[in-house]
């Protein structure tokens, strides 16, 4: 019905924020949800060390795309992938990657959705945030107490299926401010051993436990998530949380 409307393919969401906070599980859970292939590019691996190599590279990947269209490219941390772009160390290759990969974004044709993850946005080449290369831009922030909530039942369900009644999940919820999820996942590890290692079932005290031994990035990374928030803020990208604003925990 889009393509007889005259719509345009979808070109891809570029997803910032801190670790942890479920980015890759996006790209991972769009491509469940459409039913599509999931594709993951490792940009490091796109450079060789001989001359044209990198470029071919690069090229070859887009070909390999296209053919398995419609996909979901998955690009995981692509701050890092090209933070090399304004060294003039390797000859111009990084840019001239860059340049390939950043001319096909905008004017590819085929059904290949590309999802971009990135933690570090001062790393980002400013091309890459113009409109044009992605549908939207999403900032990904800290979950708050009703996300936490609901990170904590996924979890547990799927963890205790028939016992998740025995955990006080509201509590674990408010009693873990700036968490991640995937803080949040390794507290229940953590527990779960407690438990184990008594051989006996894990309980919300084991839990709460295992989190108070736990400092999360949003305490150890504090500057680097209040630019991201003021970044966001500004306007530059949606909130990705259905619950709210960039209110933080600290």
């Amino acid at each position: 019905r889009a393509r007889q409307y005259g719509l345009p393919h979808p070109r891809g969401l570029l997803l910032v924020g801190i670790q942890g906070t479920g980015k890759s599980l996006t790209a991972k859970a769009i491509a469940h949800h459409w039913h599509l292939p999931l594709l993951r590019l490792d940009v490091g691996r796109l450079f060789g060390g001989l001359v044209g190599e990198s470029e071919s590279r690069t090229r070859q990947m887009i070909s390999i795309a296209e053919a398995l269209a419609p996909c979901v490219l998955w690009i995981d941390e692509i701050d890092k992938g090209f933070a090399g772009l304004k060294s003039q160390g390797d000859a111009g290759t990084t840019s001239r990657v860059f340049g390939t990969f950043i001319t096909w974004l905008a004017e590819k044709k085929s059904p290949v959705f590309v999802v971009a993850t990135a933690n570090n946005i001062q790393s980002l080449p400013p091309e890459i945030l113009r409109k044009g290369r992605f549908d939207e831009i999403f900032f990904v922030g800290l979950p708050n107490q009703e996300e936490r909530t609901a990170i904590f039942e996924v979890h547990l369900s799927r963890l205790r299926p028939h016992n998740i009644k025995n955990y006080d999940i509201n509590r674990l919820a408010y009693e873990t401010p700036d968490f991640s999820g995937a803080e949040i996942e390794q507290s229940l590890i953590e527990a779960m051993h407690i438990g184990f290692s008594q051989n006996r079932e894990f309980t919300t005290e084991d839990i709460l436990e295992s989190a108070s031994q736990i400092i999360p990035l949003a305490r150890t990374a504090e500057e680097q998530i209040k630019f991201l928030q003021d970044w966001a803020a500004a306007g530059r990208a949606r909130l990705a949380s259905r619950y709210g604003g960039l209110k933080s925990n600290f």
